[in-house]
This record gives C-alpha cells, structure tokens and sequence, in this order.
C-alpha cells in the first residue's frame, strides 16, 4: 500500500519526471501520466478519427508508445504536447488504414442520403453544435490547428510541434481556418466568432 506521504510526492511530480520515472521501467509513473492526459489524449483522437472506438484504441496505444518511447524523449516539448503529436500519428494511420477498408465507391454512391441539408441542420442545432460541425466540415490541415488552439488551448509553437511543421505554416493555416469558419457562420445566420 502507497503511503499518503508517498502518493501526495508523486502528485506533485512534473510530467517530465513522471517520464524520467517511466524510462527506468516505473509503471506506477505511466498510470499517473494516464491519468493526467487520458481525456486530453481521447478528445483529441476522437475529433480525429470521428470514432470514440478508434480512440479508444489510440489512447491506449498512445500510452504504450509512452513506454516504449519514455528513453528517447529529450524534452524539447511539453510532455501534452509530446503525447498529442504520438496520438495524431497514431489517428493518421488509423484513419488510412480503414480508408484502406472502406466499401467500395461506387456502393457508397448508391446509399441514399436521407440525411438534412446543412442548411437545415445548421437551422435546427444552436450555435456551438453549428460551430462543431463547421470546424469537422474543414479540411484536416484547418481542422487539427483549430483543435488544438481551441479545444487543447495549444500555443501555436506547441501546434507547430505536435504537427511538425514550420509556425508560419500554423499562423497561415489558422488564419484561412478562422476565415472559413467566420463566412460559414454568417452565411447560417450566426454573428461571427466563437460561443
């Protein structure tokens, strides 16, 4: 049994040691990490993949990565940043790989959509639901910087790290982003900006 002394050290242990910990093969230190950035990681791979199965299976895969890869990290990043960059990969392949196994094109076309307009759902849902949508409707690049920004409250060097690529690129895949939501909402009646 963990002392209360010890279990209250533990928690106030930084990521970066709580990493440190698990390299020397300490599992108590992966389960407080998963703790720590088990919702963070799910909310991300799920606005991924679209897939609250997928990402469950991410999130447990992101933390065996975790294990595996603890000896390696060189703390040039936040450990939540680290993590989010290992679960995107993670979501990427996921999402080529069922591409891989999806019906054929031809069979999806035939499917009939009975489905509302986006005219007319926009209409029935409020505006963070029409909001949401919008922000799935974008195109991935847009719609992985607006999620980290918005919803993972990332910095955009910390976007820039998670998606390897240059900050100007965040800045300027932001900037279109905003601008695409910003129309989208006006062109459905809402006043500009976030709820």
């Amino acid at each position: 049994m963990v002392s209360p002394v010890a279990a209250t050290s533990a928690a106030q242990q930084t990521d970066r040691e709580l990493v440190e910990r698990v390299a020397g093969g300490d599992r108590a230190a992966v389960r407080l990490l998963f703790m720590r950035h088990h919702a963070r990681v799910y909310r991300f791979a799920a606005r991924q993949t679209g897939s609250e199965l997928m990402a469950d299976d991410i999130t447990n895969e992101v933390f065996l990565e975790l294990w595996r890869q603890a000896p390696a990290f060189q703390g040039r990043s936040e450990v939540s940043t680290w993590l989010l960059g290992i679960a995107r990969f993670k979501a990427l392949s996921a999402l080529r790989k069922r591409k891989e196994e999806a019906i054929d094109e031809d069979e999806a076309a035939a499917i009939p959509d009975t489905g509302d307009t986006p005219e007319v759902a926009v209409m029935k849902d409020d505006k963070a639901t029409a909001l949401k949508r919008m922000v799935n409707a974008l195109p991935e690049e847009h719609r992985t910087v607006i999620d980290l920004a918005y919803y993972h409250a990332k910095s955009v060097v910390e976007i820039a790290e998670v998606l390897q690529i240059p900050v100007a690129t965040v800045k300027t895949r932001m900037f279109y982003a905003r601008k695409k939501l910003g129309e989208a909402l006006q062109a459905a009646g809402f006043e500009r900006g976030w709820p």
